[in-house]
């Protein structure tokens, strides 16, 4: 079983073989709907001797009814951290253990809840995701073997290929008046393949809910992941003749810090990401996470509906403002589609307990939010991976995550199933899961609206899809060859619940 951390943040640790892990419509109100609020509405007097917690509480729209919820917080006995008026969206702390029911009956507010069920407090884990560190031997083999069109490490990056990025390259490496930006657990922009194609403007820290511009703080500190980095050098490794090379390495690609120091990304960070990117022009992100501590966020839950009320506003609003936001599907061999599936991991950040969810009520965030483009991940074979999640009408397109080499074993010169790219301290590394699909369908996106600089996000994402090679469920899906069917395919050629509109193709990205 791969590490906790990441069933959080999408991406498998295959060290050695095989080590798997397992449409709402919120929108702020018009002016038109707007109720004016009363402080006096507050239910009940407040205090302040429970464990501090963080929330997000939802607004109707008017710049009056904002203020007086704002006054109406601090007599619930809650501090505004951050007020994202754009969006209807304000973040609170409070001790008051009857915050979130005493501001939910305040005129003008929409939805309320904690964001996380454990206190705000530093935790003991400390420890990171694992991974396939890329061998001496390994390296100086394939930088023997690189052409001259090819950074030394290349070869081994079966991945490109896959997608015609390889290809793509002779025509257009992308646009630097394009910017990717990584949601995730903060990237290192000092490692020498990414350093060329940083964008500081559009980084930050997003982690307390509220941006933190300090120069570096976008970074992983000490200890933490290098999650992020790994997603950052798929999408926009320099071709600078060092290392990697990633999808679209002529754009520019940003980091924002999401993931605190314990790995939980927790919906305030989240929301802050989004409205990071939007308000600084980013025109892709990406989001290679789900939202703590909710595995599946439910409606019929007071709390857990106000976090999925923020965050569908958060990633509407990047998309009004011109972002594409693509999301990794899930690496829990889940059929997205079911009925009703099972979820033991929920809340993660407390103790989880067993639930049964309807998938349909019950949202994977930001992944499953209407208007998010969702991705799932393919082995070197061109088969779905092992551990990705799927669902017939959940899935929008495919793109290389890596799997197990023993299951889905690349041709030569390549020799590892999983995803070569950047890491900490200028280093390179394998990682497996939709956290590494996601950023291929990323910078095929950043490729897209390089060729098509006026193109909107929908107009972006019109093309993303058309532009997928067609791939078939094909034969009955038995990945391990142990005689049992692991997963079933449900629909055509040109969408299905595998690959959905099919594999990305970056190639098409830069000719059409």
């Amino acid at each position: 079983m791969a590490h906790p951390r990441s069933r959080r943040t999408r991406a498998i640790a295959l060290p050695a073989g095989l080590a798997l892990t397992a449409s709402l419509g919120f929108l702020p109100a018009g002016a038109a709907s707007a109720l004016p609020a009363d402080d006096a509405a507050t239910a009940a007097t407040a205090t302040a001797d429970g464990p501090k917690l963080s929330y997000v509480v939802n607004t109707y729209g008017g710049h009056y009814t904002a203020a007086s919820v704002k006054r109406a917080i601090e007599k619930a006995g809650g501090t505004v951290v951050i007020a994202y008026d754009q969006i209807g969206v304000i973040v609170v702390h409070s001790q008051n253990p009857d915050f979130a029911e005493q501001i939910r009956k305040v005129r003008g507010v929409s939805s309320a809840g904690a964001t996380r069920t454990n206190p705000i407090a530093p935790q003991a884990d400390t420890a990171i995701d694992l991974e396939q560190p890329l061998g001496s031997a390994e390296a100086t083999k394939a930088a023997a073997q690189a052409t001259d069109e090819q950074d030394p490490f290349e070869p081994l990056q079966w991945d490109l290929p896959a997608i015609k990025a390889d290809k793509a390259h002779q025509k257009t490496l992308g646009s630097k008046k394009v910017t990717v930006a990584v949601i995730d657990t903060g990237v290192d922009d000092t490692h020498p393949d990414l350093a060329p194609n940083f964008d500081v403007a559009a980084s930050a820290n997003c982690v307390s809910g509220k941006p933190d511009t300090t120069p570096g703080s976008w970074r992983p500190a000490a200890g933490e992941s290098d999650h992020g980095t790994h997603v950052a050098g798929t999408i926009a490794a320099a071709k600078n003749g060092v290392g990697v090379t990633g999808v679209a390495p002529g754009v520019k690609v940003s980091g924002i810090k999401v993931a605190n120091p314990d790995g939980f990304f927790y919906t305030e960070s989240v929301v802050c990401g989004f409205i990071w990117a939007a308000e600084h022009g980013v025109d892709v992100t990406n989001n290679s996470y789900y939202t703590d501590p909710w595995l599946f966020a439910c409606k019929n839950d007071a709390d857990q509906k106000a976090l999925l009320e923020s965050v569908t506003r958060a990633t509407r609003y990047a998309e009004r403002k011109g972002a594409v936001n693509v999301a990794a599907a899930g690496n829990s061999r889940m059929d997205l589609a079911a009925d009703e599936l099972t979820d033991t991991t929920s809340p993660n950040d407390t103790t989880p307990v067993t639930r049964q969810i309807n998938p349909r009520e019950c949202l994977d965030y930001p992944t499953m939010l209407p208007g998010v483009v969702t991705v799932s991940a393919t082995g070197a074979k061109g088969l779905k991976s092992s551990y990705s999640n799927y669902g017939h009408g959940n899935i929008d397109i495919a793109a290389p995550g890596g799997d197990s080499t023993a299951y889905q074993a690349p041709d030569a010169p390549a020799t590892s199933g999983l995803i070569l790219s950047t890491v900490m301290n200028g280093g390179y590394g394998y990682k497996a899961g939709t956290s590494m699909a996601s950023p291929h369908v990323a910078g095929v996106a950043a490729l897209i609206k390089s060729a098509h600089p006026r193109a909107s996000a929908a107009e972006v994402k019109a093309l993303l899809y058309a532009q997928a090679d067609d791939t078939a469920c094909g034969a009955p899906y038995d990945i391990n060859g142990d005689g049992t069917i692991d997963a079933v395919c449900e629909g055509g050629k040109s969408s299905n619940g595998f690959y959905g509109t099919g594999m990305t193709d970056a190639l098409d990205a830069v000719r059409r």
